[in-house]
């Protein structure tokens, strides 16, 4: 096999080399079925294994109790943004942005409607480098969070929650499909008339199985899941990986003439590392440079530009070394 590339894309992202390797290892065969993983029977009760290991996997790393189901749903989580509101919402009120910086920042000064159905944020925000260092305060309303870009990257309390939701893509999985953590008490609100697949109550009572699931992406969630919890040794240990990670980046923008950080200090993300460099012609050559030397995924979102590191779970300290050893070198020679 070819050397791989340090890859810091920022969705669909890096997975864990030992879960790509078990991938290539057992596609052909899976547990000595004589089939692939992409042929088995979602009915069938190797599938069945598969799907309950990712369940209880993610209840035991997130200390979920009976309350909490977790659920399969396809679609990533743009398909959530409108299923929350169908499934449990009153009408939408935005009560806090930092529209007025750029979305540099997280916001503080803010009140909770007490006749709110819930209070929505996102937790990390992937374009910006913004990521929640404390959530918010709902004072008893229920939290709803779009934790797609640092779902696992670090313990939380789920206690305030009443829905939890992540595109696979960028910590947990391939793309195509979105994991939802959802509380009792917020089931009891989906309305009877909603279509079928749109339901949250659908996917609860059938265990994501009223149709046929994405069964290759919900095997590897399995896997990474594995790994985190076995490898890694759960999420207060991969937490300290990625500040590690998270740090050694920062510590050289915060000291150098021309990268520049796009964030508040007290906002900066721990997965996704927004930076700028003095102008756009060197930016591209930092970005084409970078893409020699097997450092790739560094351009920024389309919608802002600039340059962006995504160092989730599954990007090594080796490959940050390697990159802040050419962001050192390509600053002394410019």
């Amino acid at each position: 096999m070819e050397k791989k590339v340090h890859n810091f894309n920022p969705g669909p992202a890096a997975l864990p080399f030992p879960v790509l390797k078990e991938i290539k290892e057992n596609f052909l065969n899976f547990s000595g079925s004589g089939m692939s993983i992409v042929e088995t029977s979602h009915r069938s009760p190797l599938f069945d294994e598969v799907l309950n290991d990712a369940v209880n996997r993610t209840k035991r790393l997130l200390g979920l109790d009976e309350n909490y189901h977790v659920l399969f749903i396809q679609g990533g989580a743009s398909l959530q943004f409108c299923m929350i509101p169908m499934n449990l919402a009153l009408p939408v009120k935005v009560i806090a942005s930092s529209e007025d910086k750029d979305f540099s920042y997280i916001p503080s000064d803010f009140t909770v409607d007490r006749q709110a159905s819930y209070l929505h944020f996102t937790s990390n925000n992937t374009i910006r480098g913004t990521q929640w260092q404390e959530f918010p305060n709902g004072e008893g309303i229920p939290l709803i969070s779009d934790m797609s870009s640092d779902f696992m990257s670090r313990p939380i309390d789920v206690k305030p929650f009443g829905l939890v939701y992540a595109g696979a893509q960028k910590n947990i999985g391939p793309s195509g499909i979105a994991m939802v953590i959802i509380r009792d008490d917020m089931l009891e609100r989906v309305p009877d008339n909603l279509p079928t697949m749109l339901k949250y109550t659908t996917y609860k009572d059938n265990r994501s199985l009223f149709n046929t699931p994405p069964t290759f992406a919900i095997y590897v969630i399995d896997l990474v899941l594995k790994w985190l919890e076995e490898t890694i040794g759960g999420l207060k240990e991969i937490e300290q990986i990625n500040k590690q990670k998270a740090s050694l980046i920062y510590d050289v923008i915060d000291n150098s003439d021309i990268y520049h950080g796009t964030t508040d200090v007290k906002s900066r993300s721990l997965m996704n590392v927004t930076f700028r460099l003095p102008d756009k012609k060197t930016e591209e050559r930092f970005l084409a440079e970078a893409t020699q030397n097997g450092l790739h995924g560094l351009k920024g979102h389309k919608s802002v530009g600039g340059c962006r590191a995504s160092l989730y779970n599954a990007i090594t300290i080796d490959s940050v070394t390697e990159l802040v050893a050419f962001m050192r070198e390509f600053e002394e020679e410019l």
